[in-house]
C-alpha cells in the first residue's frame, strides 16, 4: 500500500493522479466535462458529471499506473470550492444542476443583506464578504426556487454540500456527510473563530442547520468507498482541502508570511498568517488555510475570477487561438509602442473590488491592434491583478507578504512569458516549483500523511523544490506607467 489516489475535482476537468512514496505522480487521467450558462452571469454543472468524470478518471489512473486498488493506501480530495449541491437524504438524488462559485445570480440577495446592514456581522463570524461568490446564498437561492424544496429541507429530507461533500456522499455509497474545515470556511455559514455552524447566518438565511454536513480537520477519517467502486477494495478517504488551500499545502506555505498564487480558471493568492485571523481593511478574505489536530492555521486570501479563463475566452470565445500555449508566441510579438489593456471582468471583479456588476472592457485600442496584443493584453491582465492582490495583502499585514517572493502554480504558471510579466510588474521574485501539481500534492499529503505513508510538515517542506526563478527585469517607470493604466482601466470600466 504505496500510493496516494489524488482527486482534484475542478471547475472545468475531473482529475485523478497517483502518488507514489516519495510523492512523485506516477500517473495521472483527466475529463472535461461542460458548462451550463441558463442565463447570463449564471453558470451551473450537471452533478452527474462531476461524480461520472470523478469516477472514471480514478479508474483510469489506477490502470494506467499497472496497479491493484489494493497498493493505495487512502484518497485525498480537493475540489473547486463555493460550488453548491443540494441532494436528498434518501434517494441522493439532486434537486437541481450545481450552482458554480462563478455564478452572480445571488448578486440582489446579497445587496439586499448588505443594505439592511448584516455585513459586518457576517463578515465578522466567518471572514467573508456579503458576495454571490460564497455558497449560502446559492443555497437560499435553491431552497427558495426549487419547487418544494424549502418544506423538504425542514422535514430533514434535504442535505447540502459543496462539491468536497458530494463526491464523498458518492464515493461512500451515502454512508458519510462531511466536511473539511477549509471548504466549510467558504460557505458563509461557518463561524471560523468558533469552528463551527453559525446558527446565527443560518436563521437569516432560513436555512435549516440539519442540511449542513460534520465539519473535519484536513487530515481526517471521512469514511471509506464502496467496494463495488474499484475492484472490491473499501479505500479510506483521508484528507479533504479546497483547491486553493490545497495548492497551500502543496506549496509547503507552512510558516506565517508564506505566500502563493495559484493560476487556474481563477487566479486565488494565500497569505499564511498563522494562528491568528487577520481582518482586513481592504477587502480580502480572512479564511483557514488548513487544519490540523484540531488547530486551524488562517490566511488572507485574495481571489480573482478571470485568469486562465481569459486565455480559455481568446480560444473559445473570439477563436483566436487553437491552444493556450500560442498566447506566449502571440505576446512575444505584440507591438510594443500600443498599450492596450483588457480588464477580464466577464463575472465581475474579485478582490479587491468586490464589484459584481462589472463587466469586461478593451482599452487603447487601434487600427494595427490585433491578436498579438490580446494575447499579450490577456496574460498582463492576470499579473495586474495579482498586484492589486498582494498590494491589499501589504496594506492589511505587518510584515512583507510573502517574505518578498511569491511562489506559484497552475496552469498559467508554465508560461515563462506571464511569469516574467508577473516578476515585473509586482517588482519581486517569482518562484516556480519542479511540480505544478501542488493542488493535487497537497490532498495526496494530507491523505499520506494521516496514513502513515509522508512526513511531518517539515519533512514535506524539505520535499519542496525549485524549478525557476522569474526576477524583475523591468525599470520602476516602466511599472509604474504600466499599472497606473491599469487602475485606470479598472475604474473605467467600473464606472461603465
Amino acid at each position: 500500500m504505496s500510493y496516494i489516489l489524488a482527486i482534484d475535482q475542478g471547475t472545468t476537468s475531473s482529475r485523478a493522479i497517483l502518488f507514489d512514496a516519495q510523492l512523485q505522480v506516477t500517473a495521472s487521467a483527466q475529463e472535461e466535462f461542460p458548462q451550463h450558462y441558463p442565463q447570463s452571469g449564471w453558470v451551473e454543472h450537471d452533478p452527474s458529471d462531476l461524480w461520472s468524470t470523478t469516477a472514471a478518471t480514478c479508474r483510469a489512473v489506477i490502470e494506467r499506473a499497472g496497479i491493484s486498488s489494493s497498493d493505495i493506501a487512502a484518497i485525498g480530495i480537493t475540489n473547486q470550492r463555493e460550488t453548491t449541491l443540494v441532494w436528498d437524504r434518501d434517494t441522493g438524488k439532486p434537486i437541481h444542476n450545481a450552482i458554480v462559485w462563478q455564478d452572480r445570480r445571488t448578486a440582489p440577495i446579497c445587496a439586499e443583506l448588505r443594505d439592511a446592514g448584516h455585513e459586518e456581522m457576517v463578515s465578522e463570524r466567518t471572514g467573508l464578504l456579503l458576495d454571490p461568490y460564497f455558497s449560502g446564498t446559492k443555497l437560499k437561492w435553491l431552497l427558495d426556487n426549487v419547487e418544494g424544496a424549502r418544506d423538504k429541507a425542514k422535514a430533514g429530507k434535504l442535505i447540502f454540500g459543496t462539491v468536497d461533500t458530494y463526491l464523498i456522499w458518492k464515493l461512500t455509497g451515502g454512508a458519510s456527510h462531511v466536511t473539511d474545515a477549509t471548504n466549510a470556511a467558504r460557505t458563509l455559514l461557518y463561524d471560523i473563530r468558533k469552528g463551527r455552524w453559525s446558527q446565527t447566518i443560518c436563521d437569516l438565511l432560513d436555512i435549516p442547520m440539519e442540511m449542513l454536513p460534520e465539519v473535519r480537520d484536513c487530515a481526517s477519517d471521512f469514511g471509506t468507498t464502496r467496494p463495488d467502486l474499484f475492484g472490491g477494495c473499501e479505500l479510506p478517504i483521508l484528507g479533504v482541502a479546497g483547491d486553493q488551500q490545497a495548492a497551500t499545502i502543496g506549496q509547503a506555505c507552512f510558516q506565517p508570511g508564506m505566500l502563493k498564487s495559484t493560476y487556474g480558471t481563477g487566479c486565488f493568492a494565500l497569505l499564511n498568517t498563522g494562528d491568528t485571523p487577520v481582518r482586513s481593511t481592504n477587502r480580502l478574505l480572512t479564511t483557514i488555510a488548513y487544519q490540523l489536530d484540531g488547530k486551524p492555521t488562517y490566511a488572507l486570501e485574495g481571489s480573482i475570477f478571470i485568469a486562465g479563463a481569459v486565455v480559455q475566452w481568446l480560444r473559445d470565445g473570439l477563436k483566436m487561438i487553437r491552444e493556450a500555449s500560442e498566447t506566449q508566441g502571440l505576446a512575444e510579438k505584440a507591438d510594443e509602442g500600443q498599450n492596450v489593456v483588457l480588464v477580464p471582468a466577464f463575472t465581475g471583479l474579485g478582490a479587491p473590488y468586490w464589484n459584481a456588476e462589472c463587466r469586461g472592457a478593451v482599452f487603447g485600442l487601434t487600427r494595427n491592434s490585433g491578436p498579438e496584443e490580446l494575447a499579450r493584453a490577456a496574460l498582463q491582465s492576470v499579473g495586474f491583478q495579482t498586484r492589486d492582490l498582494l498590494e491589499a495583502m501589504q496594506r492589511d499585514w505587518d510584515r512583507p507578504a510573502g517574505g518578498a517572493t511569491l511562489r506559484v502554480d497552475g496552469g498559467m504558471s508554465a508560461s515563462d512569458w506571464a511569469m516574467q510579466f508577473l516578476s515585473d510588474i509586482i517588482g519581486a521574485p517569482v518562484d516556480r516549483p519542479k511540480t505544478l501539481e501542488t493542488t493535487a500534492m497537497g490532498a495526496a499529503w494530507l491523505a499520506g500523511y494521516r496514513a502513515g505513508l509522508y512526513p511531518d510538515q517539515a519533512g514535506f517542506a524539505e520535499m519542496w523544490a525549485l524549478d525557476r526563478q522569474f526576477t524583475p527585469a523591468m525599470s520602476d517607470a516602466q511599472r509604474s506607467e504600466k499599472y497606473d493604466a491599469w487602475t485606470r482601466a479598472v475604474a473605467a470600466a467600473q464606472a461603465f
